[in-house]
């Protein structure tokens, strides 16, 4: 029986051994944004930057200068935000405006208080995201997981579209997920929920979407002489509350990712490079996970421009976006 515990015992310690060196490895290779731009009179807008990685997003902004909005679907959290921002970095010129993007109405009224009140747009993140979500669906008729994920962003990116071009250089960072690679591609007969709904196949499609209308949207600005720097980025596994609709039964992987995952602050560091980099200038349509691009880890289908296609040419049409510009 003793030897039986000075076994375990033994198994033990290695197991923590081998848990300790995973650990630093994965600190290691966690990319950091060394960029020292500064966006004095640039002005830059942050979706879902009450919490998480898109706080970290906008108080870094600010710390450089920049006016930032924070886009949020809550505002009381939202003013929170902006509090604590403004009593780090000393700078007071940001704000909170309600957007809430499972809703096309309220990323219309988002957008057109943008364009009349801002003379410029340099910076446009759409980091908000949802994941874990039971099916629900919005008054519009979208499924809401999808609806936030893609759809908003889509349509928001469109209606300030004007606005970043008229600002350029420019950047959109669209912040996507690795999960986008476990994605088995768009069923575009079901982004509605229609016939059937997943939890999982849902958010990695949305991933997938990410990607996909990063790259068609570049694809379409080239050539054009605008000049704008479009990015998708991955920020890594991180302690956010995106999975906070997950079941209670799941809860245990808290544990798992407190100690693995990287910090919101860190999971924020692709974004900023991505979006204040002087070594992108001029890159656009491109994936980047820990401040480097990594074209090799995104997946065959968010590299299919026909996909990309026919997923723009839908989401204009369920957006309204199509009829707006006929």
């Amino acid at each position: 029986m003793e030897m039986f515990w000075q076994i375990v015992v033994a198994v033990f310690i290695v197991l923590l051994s081998a848990l300790a060196i995973l650990k630093v490895y994965l600190d290691s290779i966690k990319g950091k944004c060394t960029s020292s731009t500064d966006l004095s009179g640039k002005v830059a807008i942050v979706t879902g930057a009450n919490t998480g990685i898109g706080y970290f997003t906008a108080l870094d902004f600010a710390r450089r200068n920049a006016r930032v909005i924070l886009a949020c679907r809550d505002l009381v959290k939202g003013q929170e935000a902006v509090e604590k921002i403004r009593g780090q970095t000393g700078n007071t010129d940001n704000v909170v405006i309600k957007l809430d993007l499972s809703l096309m109405k309220s990323v219309r009224e988002f957008a057109e208080q943008i364009n009349k009140q801002e003379a410029r747009l340099d910076i446009l993140v759409n980091n908000a995201g949802m994941a874990g979500l039971p099916l629900t669906k919005t008054d519009e008729g979208f499924e809401v997981m999808y609806a936030t994920n893609h759809f908003g962003h889509f349509l928001l990116t469109n209606l300030l579209l004007g606005l970043l071009k008229k600002s350029q250089p420019s950047r959109i960072v669209n912040v996507s997920s690795m999960a986008h690679r476990w994605s088995k591609g768009i069923d575009f007969d079901n982004l509605k929920a229609e016939k059937s709904y997943s939890i999982t196949d849902t958010y990695f499609s949305s991933k997938l979407a990410n990607i996909l209308f990063t790259r068609e949207l570049a694809r379409k600005l080239e050539g054009t002489g605008v000049q704008m720097t479009l990015c998708a980025v991955h920020p890594g596994l991180v302690q956010t509350q995106l999975l906070r609709h997950l079941p209670l039964h799941l809860k245990v992987l808290e544990v798992i990712i407190t100690y693995f995952w990287k910090t919101a602050e860190e999971g924020a560091q692709t974004s900023i490079y991505c979006s204040v980099s002087e070594d992108l200038e001029g890159v656009s349509g491109k994936y980047y996970v820990d401040c480097q691009e990594a074209e090799d880890q995104s997946s065959d289908l968010s590299k299919d421009m026909g996909l990309a296609k026919k997923l723009w040419e839908i989401s204009e049409k369920y957006t309204g976006l199509a009829e707006q510009e006929n």
